[in-house]
C-alpha cells in the first residue's frame, strides 16, 4: 500500500528550494512531449487513451514542473511574419528599418518540435539588426494565461518557467549556430562584447517583469553542453551573466536553477561558480559522461533536479537497472532532490516505468 503524502506536491517543491524537509521524495518527470507525440500518433496505452495530460501525471504519482509562464514580448516597430515553405518548413522574417533577418525551422514528423536549418544571423553585420530587434522589445506579464495554467495544474507542483537564453548561449543555439558563433568569438571578439552589452541592457526589461511576477522558481533554460561551452567559454562569457541575473533574482525573492543536459565532465569543477540554487538535467552514465557520484561531489549542497537517465525508460534496459538507479539517486541527493528524468522520457519510453518510479519513491526513506 502506498503511503499517504503529508504535503502536496506544490508544498514539497517549495520546501526543497527553501531547504526544508519535503516530507518525502518529489517525483517530477517531464511528460509533455511523450504525451503530445503519443496522442498525435494514436499510440497512447489503451487505458490512457482518453486521459488528459494531468490525468497521466496523476496516474504516474508525479508532480508537474513547467507551468505558469505569463512572460510575453511584443515589438514597437519590428514586424514579424511567417510563411510555410512546405508541410515541414516555416520561414520567419523580422522586418526592421535596418534590414530583415530570416530564419527557417524544420519540424519533426509530428509537427511538435523543430530545429533551425537557416539561422537569422548569417554574417557579422547582421548583429546590428539583431541588436535593434532586442532594443525594440516590450516585455509584460500575461495574467490570464498564468492564472489559467495555475488553476489547471493545481497543487501538482509549484509554478516555474524558463525564457530567453544568455547572450552567447543564445547566439550558439538560436541566432547563429555553434560553428558561426565560434568563428565570431575568434575573429570579431569586439562585436561579441558589444552584442553582450546590448542584450544585457535589453534584458533589464525582461528581468524587471520576471522579478515582479508571482512565480517563485526560475530556470535558466540554457541547455549547457561542455562540448559547446567548455570552461574558457563558460567562465568568460556565461558565468558573469548568470551571476548577475542570479543575484538579481535572489534579491527579488526567487529561486534559480540552470539546465545542464549535455556533456558535463569538464565543467564539474566550475558548477558552483554561480550562487544558483540547483542544477537541472545533469545526466549520468550510461547516457551522460559522468557518474552519479561525480555529480554529487560537484554539486555539494545544490539541489539536483532529475538524475535518472532517460534511457532507463526504454524497453532495452531492465527494470532492475531503473530501480537501482532510482534508489541510488535518492540515497545520494535527498533531501536536496527533485527526482526526474534527465531530461525527458522519449516518445517510445514506457509510461508504466514512470508509474513504477512514482510508486517506488513513496516507499523509500
Amino acid at each position: 500500500m502506498l503511503k499517504e503524502r503529508k504535503r502536496t506536491f506544490r508544498e514539497m517543491d517549495l520546501a526543497i528550494f527553501r531547504r526544508q524537509d519535503p516530507g518525502g521524495v518529489l517525483w517530477q518527470p517531464r511528460l509533455e512531449y511523450w504525451y503530445a507525440v503519443n496522442k498525435k500518433r494514436g499510440t497512447l496505452p489503451e487505458h490512457l487513451r482518453e486521459a488528459s495530460l494531468m490525468e497521466v501525471y496523476d496516474y504516474c504519482h508525479a508532480s508537474v514542473r513547467y507551468f505558469g509562464n505569463g512572460l510575453r514580448v511584443r515589438y514597437r516597430n519590428v514586424r514579424v511574419t511567417e510563411e510555410w515553405l512546405d508541410e515541414k518548413r516555416v520561414r520567419q522574417v523580422w522586418h526592421t528599418p535596418l534590414g530583415n533577418l530570416e530564419e527557417i525551422r524544420h519540424y519533426d514528423e509530428w509537427n511538435l518540435s523543430a530545429h533551425i536549418t537557416e539561422y537569422k544571423v548569417k554574417r557579422p553585420e547582421d548583429l546590428k539588426i539583431l541588436e535593434f530587434i532586442l532594443q525594440d522589445e516590450e516585455w509584460y506579464w500575461d495574467w490570464e494565461t498564468y492564472e489559467k495554467e495555475v488553476a489547471e495544474v493545481g497543487d501538482r507542483g509549484a509554478p516555474q518557467f524558463y525564457f530567453r537564453r544568455s547572450p552567447v548561449q543564445g547566439l550558439m543555439i538560436e541566432h547563429m549556430g555553434l560553428t558561426n558563433t565560434v568563428y565570431l568569438l575568434n575573429d570579431y571578439p569586439d562585436l561579441v562584447e558589444h552584442y553582450i552589452e546590448v542584450q544585457t541592457a535589453a534584458d533589464e526589461a525582461l528581468y524587471h517583469v520576471v522579478c515582479n511576477c508571482p512565480v517563485q522558481i526560475i530556470n535558466f533554460g540554457e541547455n549547457i553542453d561542455a562540448h559547446m561551452d567548455p570552461p574558457p567559454i563558460w567562465r568568460r562569457y556565461l558565468i558573469p551573466y548568470y551571476r548577475k541575473r542570479t543575484e538579481q533574482l535572489h534579491r527579488a525573492g526567487k529561486f534559480v536553477y540552470i539546465h545542464v543536459d549535455g556533456a558535463m565532465k569538464p565543467l564539474l569543477p566550475y558548477l558552483r561558480d554561480c550562487p544558483w540554487d540547483g542544477i537541472e538535467a545533469a545526466t549520468p552514465l550510461p547516457q551522460g559522461d559522468v557518474t552519479l557520484e561525480e555529480i554529487k561531489e560537484a554539486l555539494g549542497d545544490l539541489i539536483l533536479l532529475d538524475g535518472i537517465p532517460a534511457l532507463y525508460f526504454l524497453p532495452s534496459f531492465s527494470l532492475q537497472e531503473l530501480i537501482d538507479c532510482t534508489k541510488r539517486v535518492v540515497e545520494l541527493f535527498h533531501p536536496r532532490l527533485i527526482l526526474g528524468i534527465s531530461d525527458e522520457i522519449p516518445p517510445d519510453g514506457e509510461i508504466e516505468r514512470v508509474r513504477l518510479v512514482g510508486e517506488l519513491v513513496q516507499e523509500l526513506l
